[in-house]
């Protein structure tokens, strides 16, 4: 019997029973969640990473993004508040989109 001591998203348990199998889970407490969406999400930024075709790609994305929306909850900020926050980021340092690789900075 695999274990796997991960967090995972809400309707698995019941996929799982669908499926003919039993599992065992328990409930977090908000700083225990909140600790295992930071795993999760370095977990997905690495399949994300590892991804082969645009497709899995996206779907580690969202993934992400998903773990982005349960975070911003548990510290009580909206998706338009982060948006403002990323856009102020924008507005004062650029973004990624240029390909910019910083390779060194002298004295």
């Amino acid at each position: 019997m695999p274990v796997y001591n991960k967090l995972v998203r809400d309707l698995i348990p019941q996929l799982i029973e669908a499926g003919g199998k039993t599992c065992s889970i328990r409930v977090l407490d908000q700083g225990e969640h909140l600790e295992e969406i930071k795993v999760k999400m370095q977990e997905e930024a690495i399949e994300f990473l590892e991804a082969t075709s645009p497709k899995a790609a996206i779907e580690e994305l969202a993934d992400i993004l998903e773990l982005i929306h349960t975070a911003i909850q548990m510290y009580d900020v909206s998706y338009e508040q982060l948006e403002q926050i990323r856009t102020q980021k924008r507005t004062q340092r650029g973004g990624f989109s240029k390909g910019i690789y910083l390779i060194e900075v002298k004295d």
